[in-house]
């Protein structure tokens, strides 16, 4: 298991946030005992996330790449270092200083977890080059093409190097991004055609989801954030509607840009109505209505009828009960959600002055604390068959 090599800033779902995107800000927000006891891990995070960037570019599919590196923060030469906390593992992507992805790290490491950056996971059906970039498998904008997507769908992790990546992993939060290749729709689609939203990284996504295709099938627990529900819809053979806007407008329904600032300045914030107490949603917040979540994203799951998900979250957007969580019940803990808890944790423990307008801390920290939990849960139960 090692760890993938940060990449420039790039349009993710938050990573516009005005002078928020540098990496060594988020690093020292974290608790000065915390600091202390970790600060050979830190050293080492630290050079990888800020130092590695200036140092290397490259053009991959869509642009801002710069290849797959080796060496895994946090951990030493046989395996993650487990002495500063339960690992928590992130997915791999090109783009690891953005604002979304390294809130989610600040967010595990308040959680009292070690966040471990995978490494990307290849498809051995498919070409890259020296740079871990794909050979001859991406079409407009970067998007994976339909026959490169085929053969994920069709061989999914068999043939990857998935096992190698997740050696001694127990839990996986897959974060924000950028849009979803929509050649690896169970109904493929054609680009949505919004020029802001015309980047795509097809080498993040064949990793992204042959990892969630694992984890669902080895019963890994999952914190699956925005693009990251969206994964997880698309896996288990949700719809997409690929542009809210657009999709209103067929409907002939007025749309206010409720979940996405349309100048992609900040967040936006909405409440959400949790379904029922017996689902995984109610259980990890204890409550009915969240309050104020932070919102940023222009796609939504639009139907998960035939699949294994349930919907315990959704949002009125002018009569439109729009999707912001689902579940998977046939596994241990597997939970998506649309909005954003890693940002209300950074802006609480960051002292932010707009924190207050957007979800309370405790609510937040508790998406953490609860994959955690379940990543400890499994540990044990594998480590009780292995020892049968």
């Amino acid at each position: 298991m090692r760890s993938g090599r940060p990449d420039s800033v790039g349009k993710t779902d938050g990573e516009k946030a005005a002078g928020q995107t540098a990496f060594s800000k988020v690093t020292f927000i974290y608790e000065e005992n915390l600091f202390m006891k970790r600060i050979k891990r830190f050293a080492i995070f630290l050079i990888t996330v800020c130092l590695l960037p200036a140092l290397l570019s490259a053009a991959g599919c869509a642009g801002g790449w710069t290849g797959v590196n080796t060496g895994n923060p946090g951990a030493e030469a046989d395996g993650p270092d487990k002495t500063g906390g339960p690992v928590v593992a992130l997915a791999w992507t090109n783009l690891q200083t953005t604002y979304s992805y390294t809130s989610t790290i600040a967010a595990i490491e308040d959680a009292g977890g070690t966040p471990v950056i995978l490494d990307m996971v290849r498809s051995y059906d498919l070409e890259y080059d020296d740079r871990g970039r794909l050979v001859n498998a991406c079409g407009e904008h970067g998007i994976l093409s339909p026959e490169a997507a085929k053969k994920v769908k069709i061989n999914t992790w068999q043939n990857s190097n998935i096992e190698e990546v997740m050696e001694g992993i127990n839990c996986v939060v897959f974060p924000g991004g950028v849009d979803l290749s929509p050649s690896l729709y169970y109904k493929e689609q054609d680009w949505h055609g919004v020029e802001s939203d015309n980047v795509y990284y097809a080498e993040r996504d064949v990793s992204d989801y042959i990892l969630m295709d694992y984890c669902l099938e080895n019963d890994i627990p999952v914190l699956a954030i925005c693009r990251g529900m969206q994964l997880l819809s698309v896996v288990s053979g949700a719809e997409i509607a690929q542009d809210i806007p657009t999709w209103f407008e067929e409907m002939g329904v007025a749309y206010n840009d409720e979940h996405r600032d349309p100048e992609l300045k900040d967040f936006t914030a909405h409440g959400v109505e949790v379904s029922g107490e017996d689902s995984l949603l109610y259980q990890v917040t204890g409550k009915r209505t969240l309050e104020n979540v932070p919102s940023w994203h222009h796609q939504t799951v639009s139907g998960v009828e035939g699949t294994r998900l349930i919907v315990t979250g959704t949002t009125d957007t002018n009569g439109v009960p729009i999707i912001e969580a689902v579940e998977r019940r046939d596994k241990r803990f597997c939970l998506g959600v649309q909005f954003h808890p890693e940002v209300s944790v950074r802006r609480n423990v960051d002292g932010s002055p707009d924190a207050a307008a957007l979800m309370d801390y405790d609510t937040a920290a508790a998406f953490f604390k609860a994959v955690i939990e379940a990543g400890q849960e499994y540990e044990e139960d594998r480590e009780l068959e292995n020892a049968a």
